[in-house]
């Protein structure tokens, strides 16, 4: 069935050419055969040419509509970093808006989202991409009447939770210049706790929307696995690959969210239909808490699961537990009902994700290698991606955290195999059955967003090793990565400052983790707001 064209005229291979093949791969080739299979493999160069002339199938971009200008890099132009919070800067508007959802709102996108004329560097200098496509969720905010103002700088290679290892620079917390604004959606997080924009967008495999959201005092929406279109985003890994907002409301994570969401056609992450009014989150939002029978309890007859195992975390700081719990607290002042819920599962689920993802996501996330997708395929980029292996100048470029990505997935490859990524794939999919079924009693659950404040940053971190650097990355993810792999929407929302580590004069932003059943990210957004809305987390 593998034989479409034989060609009898179509160049062969020669005899030392197919022994050298074979022998590559361990294999001898029977010597009466090694002439036929010299004819079957020359012949595929015929029809591979002619493929590879073709035009590629990529979405059209009408620069007319969706004009791009003032374009500049930050290394270019450091006085517009914004203490590290840019990576790049531009104009981009649409002048004919199909909504006006977004209209007058600015944007920044994270710069692994391709943007059409403008420089993606994916936080890295291990390979260098300007983007000729947008991004579907870049064309929906444009289409929104937003203006995109730039790209956030995220860290190296999208593998980090610490703020200093983009190429372009460290991004600076902030509430307090020297700590981390948490990762890999660095800048987007700074960027919207300043008001340099109004919202962002982050991207999320372990916790990349919500690490920075916590660490920067902003809401951050990590939304249901598939809901958000993936298409024109540089992948980690296509099974833990989100797209999502950050902003200071709830409310305008709403309104981002409807944005975003909803199928492109092209991303196989995501489900050819969703019920109607799905998408209706700002409506659904405005309605549930403007239709509670008592307004100053809104949460009346919601049921709010506290998730034990993620109130104890190995090494939670106890100002996080405290203030976390206080957080809690207050929602049953709104109305809740509050349940203590054990999912023993996560406990190690942060562990089969870890497990789950150098197999995978070394091909898929360093070597742009996404095959057996259906999904849009950046060609350009693979085309100067690595074929089989990291260069020495590229693993030289990535950061602590992509290096042992790349380790890890030779290591794991030759010693267990595939095995080991099939165990971790059934055993996530129990994890997950398992929050199905706590979920089944409770309409959301609550958690910690991250176990410790945002940690010092490094002024010379290529001067300290990756054990130190990653270090500072040990447990941060125990209550967010989990949800990556199960797809279940996970919310952090602020709810007041902790002293740092190291300095209790310091005081830095903490979030609380509302965790929703799967494409129930408006259930999610609905007791947040409420929080929102009867407590200012600054003055608590």
């Amino acid at each position: 069935m593998s034989v479409v064209t034989l060609s009898a005229a179509a160049p062969k291979l020669t005899p030392s050419q197919i022994h050298t093949l074979s022998a590559t791969a361990g294999l001898t080739i029977n010597e009466a055969h090694v002439d036929d299979f010299a004819r079957l493999l020359g012949a595929l160069d015929e029809s591979v040419q002619s493929v590879l002339a073709a035009a590629d199938y990529v979405p059209h971009l009408d620069l007319t509509k969706y004009p791009r200008t003032a374009i500049k890099y930050i290394p270019d132009h450091p006085e517009l970093s914004d203490k590290g919070g840019w990576a790049s800067r531009c104009l981009a508007t649409c002048t004919a808006p199909t909504n006006a959802r977004l209209k007058g709102r600015t944007v920044a996108l994270k710069d692994n989202v391709a943007l059409a004329g403008v420089r993606c560097t994916n936080g890295t200098a291990a390979m260098a991409w300007t983007p000729a496509l947008d991004a579907t969720i870049a064309t929906r905010i444009l289409d929104a009447g937003a203006t995109i103002t730039g790209k956030a700088a995220c860290e190296n290679a999208c593998m980090e939770g610490v703020s200093d290892t983009s190429v372009t620079g460290s991004v600076q917390n902030p509430y307090a210049e020297g700590y981390s604004c948490g990762g890999s959606s660095s800048g987007s997080g700074r960027l919207v706790a300043v008001g340099a924009v109004d919202m962002a967008v982050g991207c999320d495999q372990g916790g990349s929307i919500r690490i920075p959201a916590s660490m920067c005092g902003i809401v951050g929406l990590k939304p249901t696995w598939g809901l958000v279109p993936y298409t024109g985003i540089i992948s980690l890994e296509s099974t833990i690959d989100h797209a999502g907002p950050m902003t200071t409301t709830v409310r305008d994570a709403a309104l981002l969210l409807e944005t975003l969401a909803g199928p492109d056609a092209i991303d196989d992450r995501q489900p050819a239909y969703l019920p109607p009014g799905t998408l209706a989150y700002t409506q659904n939002l405005a309605l549930a808490l403007a239709s509670a029978p008592n307004p100053a309890q809104p949460l009346t007859g919601t049921t709010i699961g506290v998730l034990a195992e993620g109130f104890a975390l190995p090494d939670m700081a106890p100002s996080i537990h405290a203030l976390c719990t206080s957080a809690v607290s207050k929602l049953k002042t709104l109305g809740a009902t509050i349940t203590d819920i054990s999912v023993p599962a996560h406990t190690n689920a942060a562990v089969v994700w870890m497990l789950s993802l150098p197999i995978a996501g070394g091909k898929q996330g360093l070597l742009s290698d996404l095959t057996g997708r259906k999904q849009l395929f950046l060609t350009d980029r693979v085309r100067a991606s690595p074929r089989r292996q990291l260069s020495q100048a590229a693993f030289d470029a990535l950061g602590p955290g992509g290096q042992n990505l790349w380790l890890r997935h030779l290591y794991l490859s030759e010693k267990y195999g595939p095995e080991l990524h099939a165990k971790c794939a059934n055993l996530l999919r129990k994890i997950s059955d398992d929050y199905d079924r706590a979920l089944d009693s409770v309409d959301v659950l609550v958690m910690p967003t991250l176990p410790s404040p945002p940690c010092k940053l490094f002024e010379h971190p290529a001067a300290h090793g990756p054990l130190e650097r990653l270090g500072r990355n040990v447990g941060l993810v125990g209550n967010t990565a989990p949800f990556n792999s199960t797809g279940h929407p996970a919310l952090t929302i602020p709810v007041g400052f902790v002293p740092a580590l190291d300095d209790a004069a310091v005081k830095l932003p903490a979030g609380l983790q509302i965790v929703g059943r799967k494409f129930g990210d408006g259930e999610c957004l609905r007791v947040g707001a409420a929080w929102e809305a009867a407590f200012d987390w600054k003055t608590l």
